[in-house]
């Protein structure tokens, strides 16, 4: 693995930068959640912004966004047929190929600022080619080791890759392992972290985010100075303390990037508001209805599993928790179902071998589960389509089903919530 194929044929095509400013979000957990903010903010402050994605729910075109609209069959397929062209006997990775017909489509757009997730890692990942005006690092934990490492501090160092000498780097995690930091100080970035440099604060109904003053330890200054909180005076449009932290690594990194970009943060809040733009990421505690609360979430590592469990725990039902639960047999299934723990009344497990080659099939997730909370009490079904239809059914007014475990849970049930 290495960059070297992918910018080759890059430079082939022409080598065009996807947007005057471009801003790379890595990290765990939260680069879909820190891109949705930073697009709605930059969008509300008048600016035409791309944001690119991965994975996709529904539609492949959900990965590319221009102005918030999902990039068009025929531009995609034009700028795939550019890449086949240009690529000779080059060969590049699925993702590496969506990665360059994103820049394609952007560089075609005319945009301000192009928003770019991290698919994996950092360091060895296709947008990486780019030299990013500002990186973000959303969390750093254990996921994907097979590719990234044993441990917090190769991953972290992995995912420091994205950084650049002279240029912002903001780490949303508040206990980044000493690699990143380490590589970071190294090449000359300018780092902030969550907790030290910049932070938020919780306020009855808004958030005030701060950022320390060189001179002074830390301050919260009032709102309106170019150094100054900012202070939102409404109620936010989020879910989960975790949010709270992704919106403020978001606004770190714009503050960071001073005059090249107009944003506004009232697009973090609830509507009604003047804000244009509303962050909206299908897939994350997205509720679909009520009696019974049906709650979708792509939460597939332990690290997400214990912002989930926190979520339940801080927004109780009168009823019971049913789980609809299915999982990538190479993730830390034990780790997840661990975190949730008894919060789950009944699991309704389905294999995903059909969504996925890497699919946990239903009898090993099943023993997984058990070995991983003894006594749980589990119903093993065919797919994810025939768990959540018997979940439904047994389900109260006044309980909860929670589909959850991978993006191949997520789409299945949006694909059947949509047909009903």
């Amino acid at each position: 693995m290495s960059l070297d194929r992918v910018r080759v044929v890059w430079q082939r095509m022409g080598g065009a930068r996807p947007a005057p400013v471009v801003i790379i979000v890595g990290g765990t957990n939260g680069k879909g959640s820190t891109v949705a903010f930073l697009e709605a903010m930059l969008r509300a402050g008048g600016m035409r912004v791309g944001a690119y994605t991965s994975p996709h729910l529904l539609r492949y075109n959900e990965r590319v966004r221009v102005d918030g609209v999902q990039a068009p069959d025929q531009a995609l397929v034009d700028a795939f047929e550019r890449i086949e062209a240009a690529r000779g006997d080059t060969t590049l990775t699925y993702f590496e190929f969506g990665t360059l017909a994103a820049f394609d489509v952007f560089a075609r757009s005319g945009l301000d600022v192009a928003v770019l997730e991290v698919g994996l890692g950092g360091r060895l990942d296709a947008v990486n080619i780019v030299d990013a005006d500002c990186a973000v690092i959303a969390t750093v934990d254990l996921d994907h080791m097979e590719y990234l490492g044993p441990d917090r501090g190769s991953i972290g160092r992995e995912q420091a890759g994205i950084l650049r000498a002279g240029r912002p780097a903001i780490v949303g995690d508040a206990n980044p392992p000493p690699a990143l930091v380490d590589y970071a100080h190294l090449i000359g970035a300018e780092l902030e972290v969550r907790g030290r440099d910049f932070g938020w604060a919780p306020d009855v109904g808004s958030l005030t985010w701060w950022r320390r003053d060189p001179a002074q330890p830390r301050y919260v200054a009032p709102a309106g100075g170019p150094d100054s909180g900012i202070v939102l005076r409404r109620q936010l449009a989020l879910e989960g303390a975790f949010q709270y932290h992704n919106a403020a690594a978001a606004i770190a990194a714009l503050h960071a990037l001073g005059a090249r970009v107009r944003w506004d943060p009232r697009a973090l809040e609830r509507p009604p508001h003047p804000a244009p733009a509303v962050p909206f990421l299908a897939g994350r505690l997205q509720h679909l209805a009520a009696h019974p609360d049906l709650v979708v979430d792509v939460a597939h590592n332990p690290e997400a599993a214990r912002a989930l469990a926190h979520w339940l725990d801080r927004h109780p039902v009168a009823g019971v928790t049913r789980a609809v639960f299915g999982a990538l047999a190479d993730k830390d299934i034990e780790g997840v179902v661990a975190a949730l723990g008894t919060r789950i009344a009944r699991w309704y497990l389905a294999g995903l071998e059909g969504e996925s080659p890497r699919g946990e099939t239903t009898v090993r997730l099943a023993a997984r589960v058990g070995a991983a909370l003894p006594g749980a009490v589990c119903a093993e079904h065919a797919d994810i389509a025939a768990a959540l239809a018997a979940a439904r059914a047994a389900a109260r007014p006044d309980d909860r089903i929670l589909a959850f475990g991978s993006f191949h849970v997520v789409a299945p049930v949006l694909r059947e919530w949509h047909r009903v």
